[in-house]
């Protein structure tokens, strides 16, 4: 920067425009405001149908999103223009101070252009008749203590300048189209996520000088950024696509068979540096477009070790996936990623799709933890299960589904895959929040009912429980209790088993009752369908009893249908139950057991798990049927979850009353006929 330019530049227009960000980001919190209050608000509680259930819901969604991310970007751009012309104010205060103390001393500061500047003393008058012949006012060293003070302060200010120009570019950057949700509160955090990227980036492009002190102090920088998006967006940028795909080839490398604190440390930094990358993932700048793409195109490379001697290292595929399981990546991007790697896998067929990815490429072990990463499905499924949006892109297609299916007989992918499906069905992802969940789509329904139909089919279809997808199955039976109860109902069940589903009766009867009892066979899957059952039977009760307008009939029927689906469902689960003789099973005993303890707390969740059906009046919570720990609702079914822990656990390896979920029933029914007396 000029001496001049700080000097004497007209501050006040960077000033003007501060003031016109802050009314605009004002005006921004307003209508983000309004979006969701009112918009996306009423457009989630509408009863949507036909194209309007899946176009219009999904622009309205989109679009009050972007409302949110323009207020998001307007105020980082309002504080960083704010932060930088406060900066500049104040070192134009320390120039002007330094000049001035300058001329006091006879020092004359001028500035020579292109950021130079001349410090000189003044001439003495009287110099010609003083016999030392000395002939400034005031010596060199001033001079010079001067001109190093001056230079250092033009050279915060150029910094100021030029950072807060980078990181305004680089935010404008992150978005293609719309807005992005990177948020910073001054110049200087925005400056720093983008400096510690650049160290990080210079540091992972040679990973054979980093020591294991070295690797933490990286991972504690990375621990910090992961979800800053220009700090993800810059490392990843600045690193590369094969330069990401090589560092975590050598970093699995250098450290196979770490121990102790050394594996701590690798298993951290795997889950920082997936985070990281998910988090770029979301950029739209052209260097992050490049870079996705750049992936992709590498699935296929040998990525080996500096130092190995073997030829055979990892595929591209192997190395990402391995760092896809934490973290939510771009839809976009996982769609691309997922077309390549099923096209690969279905030409190998389902029972070769372990040899395809595995024989040959033992050399490196991948991941710090569970498995070691040959598979790329594992790593896929568990990206997916992170991204709701994905998941349903990727098991759209039946035939794509019956092949993944399928493989799990020949490989170990069958939990992650159920982890995908569960996110794919329910709409929300693994380790989601637990407020209320989007209604079913119609292309979530027609996934679940096509999951259904493969566990259905005769012979080898009730297995796939078996294959580590029991759990998962128990929780998607427990988020389509609604659809569910319509499909054993009959038509026109609708008005008593309420959903805002946007298929209701998606659901096949016969396809529903073989699921029901496949899955029941797994302590998991049947702890699963016992919670989701009796959670949406408390809030069915709670509901029609609290309301009588929502069907237009006796209490008695009400009571009746629900009781009558109620014991259809758990008379499925008992008999399933009952034929693998787990009354006298005491290893059968103690897994269920566990079972419930384990999914308790995580029941709990699914009131906003596809039971979020309909409103109720505010007197009961004003809020959406099943909102977790949120009125008398949630209450509910919170604690059905506690009565069920409490009386479903076997009490004897012969116990021959398995299931005690209709003394539950009852107790929840006569709870709430004591509370709502007369209802009709």
């Amino acid at each position: 920067m000029d001496l001049d330019a700080l000097r004497h530049g007209d501050l006040s227009k960077l000033g003007e425009a501060i003031t016109d960000w802050q009314q605009m980001t004002k005006k921004l919190a307003d209508l983000q405001k309004d979006a969701e209050t009112n918009l996306k608000a009423k457009a989630d509680n509408a009863r949507w149908a036909g194209v309007n259930a899946t176009v219009s819901r999904g622009f309205i969604t989109r679009t009050a999103a972007e409302f949110a991310d323009a207020h998001t970007q307007a105020d980082s751009i309002t504080k960083i223009l704010s932060d930088t012309h406060g900066e500049l104010i104040g070192f134009r205060t320390e120039l002007t101070a330094a000049i001035a103390r300058g001329a006091q001393q006879n020092l004359s500061v001028i500035d020579t252009g292109e950021g130079t500047f001349t410090v000189t003393g003044d001439t003495r008058p009287d110099w010609a008749s003083d016999p030392s012949g000395k002939t400034g006012a005031t010596d060199q060293k001033a001079a010079d203590a001067l001109r190093d003070e001056i230079q250092a302060i033009l050279a915060k200010a150029t910094q100021s300048d030029k950072s807060a120009a980078t990181v305004l570019r680089l935010l404008a950057d992150q978005a293609k189209y719309g807005f992005t949700d990177a948020a910073y509160a001054d110049r200087d955090s925005a400056a720093k996520a983008v400096a510690a990227a650049e160290k990080l980036a210079k540091m992972a492009r040679n990973p054979a000088a980093m020591s294991l002190d070295d690797i933490k102090t990286f991972n504690r920088t990375m621990d910090t950024f992961h979800d800053d998006s220009l700090f993800a967006e810059q490392f990843a940028t600045r690193l590369g696509p094969k330069g990401t795909l090589q560092f975590w080839t050598e970093m699995t490398s250098a450290h196979a068979g770490a121990r102790g604190s050394e594996l701590d440390t690798m298993k951290s930094l795997q889950s920082n540096l997936s985070l990281t990358l998910a988090t770029a993932s979301f950029s739209d700048s052209e260097a992050m477009q490049d870079w996705k793409k750049g992936v992709v195109a590498e699935r296929n490379t040998n990525f080996r070790a500096a130092d190995s001697f073997s030829p055979v290292g990892a595929l591209g595929s192997q190395v990402i996936s391995s760092l896809m399981r934490e973290g939510q990546y771009d839809t976009e991007f996982l769609d691309d990623y997922r077309q390549t790697l099923f096209k690969a896998d279905k030409g190998a067929g389902e029972s070769n799709t372990d040899a395809l990815w595995v024989k040959g490429y033992d050399a490196l072990d991948l991941v710090f933890g569970d498995g070691n990463g040959r598979d790329p499905l594992e790593g896929l499924f568990e990206g997916l299960s992170h991204n709701p949006e994905a998941a349903t892109h990727a098991f759209e297609s039946k035939a794509d589904l019956d092949h993944m299916l399928g493989t799990t007989v020949y490989t170990d992918r069958g939990e992650p895959l159920g982890r995908a499906l569960e996110a794919a069905v329910t709409g929300v992802g693994a380790g989601g929040s637990t407020s209320p969940a989007p209604p079913h789509s119609s292309a979530q329904v027609e996934i679940m009912a096509n999951v259904m139909n493969a566990v259905a089919q005769p012979g080898d279809g009730a297995k796939l429980v078996t294959e580590g997808l029991g759990d998962s199955f128990g929780n998607m039976t427990a988020s389509y209790m609604p659809e569910i109860s319509q499909a054993f109902a009959g038509p026109n069940s609708g008005p008593i088993f309420v959903t805002n589903s946007e298929a209701p009766a998606g659901l096949n009867v016969s396809d529903a009752t073989r699921f029901l009892s496949a899955t029941s066979a797994d302590p998991y899957g049947r702890a699963g369908i016992i919670y989701g059952e009796s959670i949406y039977t408390a809030n069915l009760l709670e509901a029609h009893l609290s309301d009588s307008s929502l069907f237009d009939g006796s209490r008695e029927k009400v009571l009746a249908d629900i009781g009558r689906n109620s014991g259809i469902i758990e008379g499925l689960v008992g008999h399933s139950a009952a034929n693998a003789e787990i009354n006298d099973s005491i290893s059968g005993e103690k897994d269920y057991n566990s079972a419930l303890k384990a999914k308790g707390d995580f029941a709990k969740t699914w009131a906003a798990v596809g039971l979020t059906f309909i409103e109720v009046p505010e007197r009961l919570g004003g809020a959406a049927m099943g909102a977790v720990g949120g009125g008398m609702l949630g209450a509910v079914a919170g604690s059905a979850v506690d009565r069920l822990i409490d009386g479903q656990q076997l009490e004897g390896a012969k116990d021959e009353a398995l299931y005690h979920s209709s003394q539950d029933l009852f107790r929840a029914r006569n709870t709430i006929l004591l509370r709502c007396p007369g209802r009709a």
